[in-house]
């Protein structure tokens, strides 16, 4: 099953609708921000910064990223007009902050443009990332830096015992949702290829048991993804969204997903 995410103009309205609320309900988890926090302590902004978020969804990174001290201006880019009309509307009202629809393996950018590059959940999306980077690469100015974070797919789970049917309905997921559940292990390596210096790298971790509702999402969009293929019914879709709800209610529910984050900068010129 292809990625959604990697071909969003070419998916339902109202999929799309529903992905937007998703984004915007990740970006708000606590955990997610202390994630974001904790790898943008890492990457060096110099005063009046101009930062380039690529795959920006519907801007709540962005935002973040434009409440920093030190960046002036930042620019959110994204192949989805919906998001970026969405990204738009979060965003008024607060200066320095602009958007468009775009596809960050062709940047409508000039060499040097930006003093830092962000690619956050960003990657995973897309086919041939290391033109992402190298494009990234090309519009940063020497010395620039560039932030990747990213989840560690392969490793999402909701599996309480062996052969729990609910990590069906991840695994399913994560088909549905990311193009390369395995990038992330790859991303130094990707980065180094690109033309950059990697200066840092972190591990990250995302749990959930009592407070669910992101990974319930996934949950219910896997089990959705097993009914439309067919390898359930839907009656059996929705008596494993049942029992993801009564193990939240419970407090026996298990979420996880690692995630890792990469920081590095342009060499000078």
């Amino acid at each position: 099953m292809p990625d959604v995410y990697a071909t969003i103009e070419q998916a339902e309205e109202s999929v799309q609708e529903l992905l937007a609320d998703v984004l915007e309900l990740r970006a708000a988890d606590l955990q997610q921000r202390a994630m974001l926090e904790d790898y943008l302590h890492h990457l060096p902004l110099s005063a009046g910064a101009r930062v380039l978020e690529i795959g920006c969804g519907t801007g709540a990174i962005t935002r973040t990223l434009a409440a920093l001290p030190a960046v002036s201006e930042v620019v959110g880019l994204d192949p989805g007009s919906l998001f970026i009309e969405q990204a738009r509307h979060r965003a008024q009202g607060i200066d320095g902050v602009s958007f468009l629809v775009g596809d960050g393996r062709d940047l409508p950018f000039q060499e040097d443009s930006f003093d830092a590059v962000v690619c956050h959940t960003t990657l995973c999306h897309i086919p041939g990332p290391e033109h992402v980077l190298a494009e990234g690469l090309r519009v940063t100015r020497p010395g620039g830096s560039l932030a990747v974070f990213d989840g560690d797919y392969a490793t999402t789970t909701v599996a309480i015992a062996d052969h729990d049917p609910l990590q069906a309905c991840a695994d399913a997921a994560i088909a549905a949702l990311v193009h390369d559940p395995l990038l992330v292990r790859r991303l130094p390596a990707l980065i180094r290829e690109a033309g950059w210096q990697v200066d840092h790298t972190l591990s990250h971790g995302y749990l959930e048991t009592e407070s669910t509702q992101y990974m319930l999402t996934l949950v219910n969009r896997g089990a959705d993804a097993l009914a439309a293929t067919g390898a359930v019914t839907s009656a059996t879709a929705e008596a494993l969204k049942e029992e993801a709800r009564q193990r939240a209610e419970a407090g026996t529910f298990f979420g996880h997903i690692a995630y890792a984050s990469v920081i590095a900068r342009k060499p000078p010129s």
